[in-house]
């Protein structure tokens, strides 16, 4: 299971979304902040839709302290990039928990302190609003409906 992990954050750390998407299983359950719930090939396809959008950019990927404890594998990530709305500098730190199944990863849950990612991303709005449920809920549909839009393209 931590080499399963290995490989899905060394793939990160490349900008490679399929080497990151073959170590989900095909029934995959993802969340976090950002997207809330994605399941399935959505799962795989948020991550080729945000790695798409950073070739080439000063995005990268920090891993560490993968976990082993029972039927659970954590570990923590940092992210470093340019919010592309504004133009801001953002690090953002992750807390991530697996499940498995069939040697695959069934849940991926990615925590993070969204206000501190608003503020850091938006400035003074996201400061003010970033904590809000009405902030998290619109940044959801925003995110979701950016996805929809990605997998479109992905059809034709």
């Amino acid at each position: 299971m931590k080499e399963t992990i290995e490989k899905f954050y060394q793939s990160f750390t490349n900008l490679d979304p399929e080497g990151m998407a073959a170590c989900y299983h095909k029934d995959v359950h993802f969340n976090d902040p950002a997207f809330g719930d994605l399941k399935g090939e959505r799962a795989g396809n948020m991550w080729r839709m945000l790695l798409s959008s950073q070739k080439g950019k000063d995005f990268r990927v920090k891993y560490s302290n993968i976990q082993s404890t029972g039927e659970t594998v954590s570990a923590d990530w940092e992210a470093f990039y340019t919010f592309s709305q504004t133009g801001r500098k953002v690090h953002n730190n992750i807390h991530a928990e697996f499940k498995f199944k069939d040697g695959k990863i069934i849940e991926h849950i990615d925590d993070f302190n969204l206000h501190k990612w608003a503020k850091q991303a938006m400035g003074t709005k996201g400061s003010l609003i970033g904590w809000t449920g009405f902030f998290k809920k619109k940044l959801n549909t925003q995110t979701n409906k950016l996805l929809t839009t990605f997998e479109q393209t992905l059809k034709k």
